[in-house]
């Protein structure tokens, strides 16, 4: 399933609200007390609760607390990407993302070691896939970090067909027209050095992640490309859907599915000859 950081993070447990009419006797109806409020999912005992370093090995530990106040410590698992927690870090101007999907502890505390390489504010997203129960497959809880240091703030580049990571060039056919809440498929090539197509390994249970957000509000959304046949690879919004797939070297094709219009920045995110390769690209929803 797909994640957007606009759908509701939690499930609340709501109060009802009564209210209290007017009557016609001397006597005034009895005060009632205010209803309590919703309780829902949250992030309990985030670490580093201060400025974390740049460029030093950083411990990141949390936990989730259910609304009934006990840890969360059921998750997905399986071998597919809709497993666990994806945490994800960005930088508030869109130039850099850190992806992982951190073990969990059987008493649900989840700690992640992780370096920043850049200063600056970094939007925390913990995507949460819970064991299934009902309707609730997954759901974000967010927050802020800061990293040490003096940040560059960098403009957003305007879209460019190509990309060259670590010698490794990702390719778009042409500037996609993409429209809100409407699938759509991305191909992408990517060659090696060498100009040979790229071989693509599993990473965090999919062959390829992308992974949006949106300038300025930093919406999230996150799909999968998956081997033909693969489970837990669609994804939904709405009464949309989207799969991406990957069925022979080199070739991506990536699923978009936006609930807004706005400006986007894509990671594509693949593992190829043991490492990891992030390309951004710029697409305009209208």
């Amino acid at each position: 399933m797909g994640s957007w950081s606009k759908r509701l993070a939690a499930v609340a447990v709501a109060g009802a609200t009564v209210l209290a009419g007017c009557g016609g006797g001397e006597s005034a109806a009895p005060l009632l007390p205010a209803a309590a409020p919703a309780r829902s999912f949250g992030l309990a005992d985030f670490q580093p609760t201060a400025t974390a370093p740049t460029g030093k090995k950083t411990d990141v530990s949390f936990e989730i607390q259910k609304p009934d106040g006990n840890a969360l410590t059921a998750y997905a698992q399986g071998n597919g990407p809709h497993t666990g927690v994806h945490l994800l870090f960005v930088r508030d101007d869109l130039s850099t993302i850190i992806h992982r999907h951190p073990p969990i502890e059987a008493d649900g505390t989840i700690d992640d070691k992780l370096t920043f390489k850049d200063a600056g504010r970094y939007r925390v997203v913990v995507d949460a896939y819970p064991t299934a129960t009902g309707s609730l497959k997954n759901f974000q809880l967010f927050r802020w970090l800061d990293v040490a240091g003096t940040a560059k703030s960098t403009p957003l580049p305007p879209f460019k067909a190509s990309q060259v990571v670590d010698g490794y060039t990702f390719t778009m056919e042409s500037e996609p027209h993409l429209k809100a809440v409407e699938a759509a498929l991305l191909k992408v090539t990517v060659t090696d050095p060498k100009g040979k197509p790229a071989e693509f390994t599993p990473y965090y249970g999919a062959l390829a992640h992308a992974i949006f957000f949106r300038e300025g509000s930093l919406d999230y959304f996150h799909t999968h490309v998956c081997a033909p046949g693969a489970q837990g690879c669609t994804s939904t919004l709405g009464g949309a859907q989207v799969t991406g797939t990957s069925s022979t070297p080199g070739d991506l094709q990536i699923g978009v599915l936006l609930p807004v219009a706005g400006t986007w920045r894509l990671f594509i995110q693949t593992k190829v000859d043991g490492r990891v390769l992030t390309a951004p690209f710029t697409l305009v929803v209208t």
